[in-house]
């Protein structure tokens, strides 16, 4: 009988780091040909290997001891980075140009061998802020009861957090202070989410595993206090009139003002929209669709999330509006709802934005807007694969015009992406 070859080696084992991956893991080769990934590496540095674990075909590793260098290595800033080996950065071992570098390689490759699309790696737009950027931090409640984040790789364990350095200055002020008073929390409570609006206003929404109401106590005074019990919605306990209060569970980008600049720049891809009929799909609260009824489209403005809808309502330019010249409509019609549901129902669209989430379009989404053949396709995505791969769901008949990468996510390995087709 064969031996089984074994799953893990014990040696010591040393690789030099070629190149980054997706997801922000060092690229390296093992002896046997098998690629192996290593965080928290850089490329061309020298790691001696430890807690390998051996696939088919490729292998999974972490440093044992840094031998060598490669260029762009910085210390991280962050206490957790590498004691607690904190998931919610993988580059902050590495500079911003080399960051920068990593993102342009990771779209270019994706679009390249997952999206079969002839371009170059594309420019990326650096963020002007590399640390205190988040105006929103998910914590985890651990088994010990802190709350935390989770450690790199492993979902099920979370260590307790002391600092973030990724926090907007605002939400590092109320968590400090937050932290001393986790025993005034309910027991049921399994996240914690911090929120700063556009106003500077900050939120905390507490979410429960069951249904009884607690007294907020001294945690009132810290911000607009939220709970969300299980299966039932957002509601305001401390802090703030419910009726006024900021949504804090609807979506927006952690980094504002780079987010802002994709919006922006998206929308700049359209070209002259006057008079032209768009769909702004994955709508959000509703500022794409009001920058295009401002600049004269008239806008069907599909979102999922209800409460994003009711804010997008409340937008000044999300009504209708005469021309005052010729008397056309140039309007925005929100719905609330899944778009693979509604592109079939939908009036046929010369330009379509779509933002979908990190798991990017439902095939029946994807099939509705190639079956509306519009004159232009604005494709913004957070993660690289999933672009490629429903850029080839699209089918043929399409031609990049423009690719830039936006670094929303500084010390993360996720990049935002807006890529534009036009049909050929």
């Amino acid at each position: 009988m064969t031996a089984r070859p074994p799953d893990r080696l014990t040696a010591p084992l040393a690789v030099r780091i070629e190149r980054l991956a997706a997801g922000g893991d060092g690229v390296g080769k093992l002896a046997d040909g098998r690629t192996v990934f290593v965080p928290r590496t850089a490329a061309g540095d020298l790691v001696e290997l430890t807690g390998i674990k051996l696939h088919k075909r490729f292998a999974r590793a972490r440093i044992g001891r840094l031998v060598e260098p490669g260029s762009g290595r910085v210390a991280p800033r962050c206490v957790h980075y590498d004691r607690d080996r904190c998931g919610g950065c993988q580059w902050q071992h590495l500079d911003q140009a080399h960051q920068v570098a990593g993102k342009r390689a990771v779209i270019g490759d994706a679009l390249r061998r997952l999206g079969k699309l002839d371009v170059v790696d594309p420019d990326v737009v650096p963020s002007p802020v590399e640390f205190g950027y988040r105006t929103k931090v998910t914590l985890a409640r651990g088994k010990n009861g802190a709350l935390g984040l989770h450690r790199e790789g492993e979902a099920e364990r979370v260590f307790p957090l002391e600092r973030c350095e990724l926090m907007a200055p605002a939400l590092q002020e109320v968590w400090a202070r937050l932290r001393p008073l986790q025993s005034h929390l309910p027991r049921e409570t399994e996240r914690v989410v911090l929120r700063l609006d556009r106003k500077g206003g900050v939120h905390i929404l507490v979410e429960t595993s069951g249904q009884q109401v607690w007294p907020t106590g001294p945690l009132g005074p810290l911000a607009v206090i939220w709970w969300r019990p299980e299966g039932g919605s957002p509601r305001v306990v401390a802090g703030g009139d419910h009726l006024t209060a900021y949504p804090a569970t609807v979506f927006e980008q952690v980094n504002p003002a780079m987010g802002d600049q994709v919006r922006r720049w998206a929308v700049e891809q359209v070209g002259e929209v006057a008079g032209k009929h768009c769909w702004d799909l994955y709508a959000g609260i509703g500022e794409t669709s009001a920058m295009l009824v401002g600049r004269g489209a008239s806008v069907d403005s599909i979102e999922g999330d209800r409460r994003a809808v009711e804010v997008a309502t409340k937008h000044p330019a999300l009504r209708t509006l005469r021309d005052a010249q010729g008397g056309a409509s140039h309007f925005a019609h929100l719905v609330a709802g899944r778009v693979e549901d509604l592109v079939g129902t939908l009036r046929a669209p010369d330009i379509v934005i779509t933002n979908p989430p990190r798991v990017g379009m439902d095939p029946k989404a994807v099939d509705g807007i190639a079956a509306a053949r519009p004159r232009r396709i604005v494709y913004v995505s957070c993660d690289p694969a999933t672009l490629a791969r429903d850029v080839v769901r699209l089918g043929a008949g399409w031609r990049v015009v423009a690719i830039r990468g936006f670094d929303l996510f500084p010390q993360t390995a996720h990049v935002e992406t807006v890529l534009v087709l036009e049909a050929a």
